[in-house]
């Protein structure tokens, strides 16, 4: 049997997803309503977090296809993944055309020789102008400097959600065949030549964790064929080796896997056995053999310190609150995660370094739902010394915005120390794309929200470390801190929500030191939310007025990281997300202060 091994990538939310799922469900391989995001996370927000393998097969093909994640904080599983295909699928929104990721996959993938399969999806949009979209596309090749192979790229549109594909414009929409005859067509058979090959070839692009199997590798098998209970060589990208056994193998039909006792060159395929395994690695029959090229994984541009939960509310919620439960999950997180490093130096904190704000946020929702407690601090750019030159990280950002709105927004990431690269306006929505240090971004995206009304989209890719930028003014919000403990009163939050935004409501418990709200004047203030109306027998006209109360803003892990000060943490529990002070009483803040002096 042929196999064809592709890659479905895209910008965050152009369809890549639903596009897999129609294909599914188009050849047989999942009922309605399957989804290959199946973490709850990736149902609750509509994003892939994870890369996921699935097949489907088609005129006696089978077809490998690896979803991958959109976002650009989840980088570092596209780049792997592309090393182990053949061909991608490029989706384009049509309306949005494309974005920072699309260039980004799209860089990484021409720079690996693949040719790519461009699809123009969401061409049902009342916006869309696919002809348009696909000359920004075209220009986009040109610019990433396609060879005359790449550039000559065929074309298919999509309505992924309704599960149709046609090769023109006017064809009749009926459903994704068109798309998986280009696939036949331009996909070369991974195995065509390599499966007669007697010496064994593979390396995982992916890992897995199995309470009962441990370390799962997902391969790609390059040449010869893999066996269950076979003896293996495993080298590492530095040059050392060592001898292992392959207790389970796994391939994939659908989204299932299914234990097999062999597999050949051309497929993807799950090994089990092999705890020391990581991606890149080469696995072999002989000892002596030619390892495969590295695969290198982007650097981390963020740190921050994780810490047990020492608030007057710990241990209430939580099942896992110490210290050693936290590393140990740090530890099985590692497992998996490749765009993580975790310095477990010190006893009283680990040092968590990630790709951005969205990757810590996700780890520590993930942490809160399996019944942990911790604390996290704010997240800070990592910074790097080369050739005595002081660097960070820089992000490519692109926003579309309303035109009447440009101005400000411009005006706000200038003063961020971002750069205007360039300007298009179309429609009265206008495109900016800026050269920005990350630190200038750190905090700015609920900004934008606001900025814009909700009209606005802001997404950003890292590019590369470049010399430091010195100081960015951040207009950073002061904080309403808590008095006292005890539950929050309707009557001093009336008083409290002129002074600025709320995070608690009426009835929620409080502590001395926490932060119940953000305050206008950007200094710290010092509250009671606690206090209750005076009751005496004395009556007053407009005494007794009604208590109106603005809606609380509620906190999220990510709001939290973004609006946090730096004397602030996170406080993280499976039903609770609270800001508060590293000092809760008054007295140690002053003492700290003096300290830093």
């Amino acid at each position: 049997m042929e196999i064809r091994n592709i890659a479905i990538i895209a910008h965050v939310d152009h369809g890549k997803t639903t596009l897999t799922d129609a294909l599914m469900r188009q050849t047989g391989m999942v009922e309605e309503g399957v989804s290959m995001d199946s973490n709850a996370l990736e149902l609750e927000r509509g994003i892939t977090i994870y890369s996921k393998n699935t097949s489907i097969f088609y005129k006696g093909s089978k077809i490998n296809i690896v979803d991958t994640p959109g976002h650009s904080d989840f980088g570092s599983e596209v780049e792997r993944v592309l090393r182990s295909i053949d061909t991608v699928l490029l989706v384009v929104d049509a309306q949005e055309g494309p974005m920072p990721q699309t260039r980004f996959v799209l860089k990484k993938s021409l720079e690996l020789g693949l040719k790519p399969i461009v699809i123009i999806n969401k061409i049902d949009k009342p916006a869309a102008r696919p002809e348009v979209v696909h000359e920004m596309v075209l220009e986009l090749f040109l610019e990433l400097g396609a060879n005359n192979e790449q550039i000559d790229f065929p074309t298919v549109y999509a309505v992924g959600r309704e599960g149709v594909a046609m090769r023109n414009l006017n064809d009749e929409r009926k459903n994704l065949t068109p798309l998986l005859d280009v696939i036949l067509e331009k996909v070369p058979p991974a195995n065509s030549s390599t499966w007669q090959v007697d010496e064994l070839r593979a390396q995982p692009f992916n890992l897995a964790y199995d309470n009962f199997l441990g370390r799962l590798a997902i391969a790609r098998i390059y040449e010869g064929k893999i066996k269950t209970g076979q003896d293996i060589w495993v080298k590492k990208p530095t040059g050392e080796s060592y001898k292992g056994k392959i207790t389970k193998l796994f391939t994939f039909e659908g989204i299932k896997r299914v234990e097999s006792a062999e597999a050949l060159a051309g497929d993807i395929c799950m090994i089990a056995g092999l705890s020391e395994i990581y991606i890149g690695d080469t696995v072999s029959g002989q000892e002596n053999f030619e390892p495969l090229p590295a695969i290198n994984i982007d650097e981390p541009t963020i740190s921050l310190n994780f810490l047990v939960n020492n608030s007057p509310f710990a241990g209430r919620e939580g099942k896992f609150v110490t210290g050693r439960q936290i590393r140990e999950r740090l530890e099985r997180e590692l497992e998996v995660n490749v765009g993580l490093k975790v310095d477990f130096g010190t006893s009283d904190y680990y040092t968590v370094y990630g790709r951005g704000e969205l990757h810590i946020a996700i780890l520590c929702e993930n942490m809160r739902r399996e019944g942990f407690e911790l604390q996290v601090s704010q997240p800070k750019v990592i910074l790097k010394e080369e050739n005595g030159e002081k660097t960070e990280p820089f992000e490519e950002v692109l926003v579309d915005v309303p035109e009447e709105m440009s101005g400000s927004i411009i005006s706000a990431l200038t003063q961020r120390k971002a750069q205007l690269m360039d300007m298009k306006t179309e429609n009265n929505q206008t495109r900016l794309t800026f050269e920005a240090p990350t630190r200038g971004l750190l905090g700015y995206r609920g900004e934008f929200v606001v900025a814009t009304k909700g009209l606005g989209i802001l997404s950003s890719r890292f590019t590369e470390f470049k010399p430091y930028v010195g100081v960015i003014e951040h207009h950073d919000v002061g904080s309403m801190i808590s008095m006292e403990a005890g539950k929050c009163l309707a009557f001093s939050l009336d008083n409290l929500q002129q002074r600025g935004v709320l995070y608690a409501e009426p009835g929620d418990e409080v502590y001395a030191g926490q932060v119940i709200g953000n305050s206008s004047k950007g200094e710290d203030m010092y509250v009671n939310p606690t206090k209750g109306k005076q009751l005496t027998n004395m009556r007053a006209s407009g005494s007794d007025e009604g208590i109106f109360l603005v809606p609380a803003w509620k906190l999220s892990i990510e709001r939290a990281m973004e609006i946090m000060n730096e004397d602030e943490y996170i406080e993280i529990t499976p039903q609770s997300v609270r800001l508060r002070k590293v000092y809760l009483t008054q007295q140690d803040r002053s003492k700290a202060q003096r300290k830093a002096v």
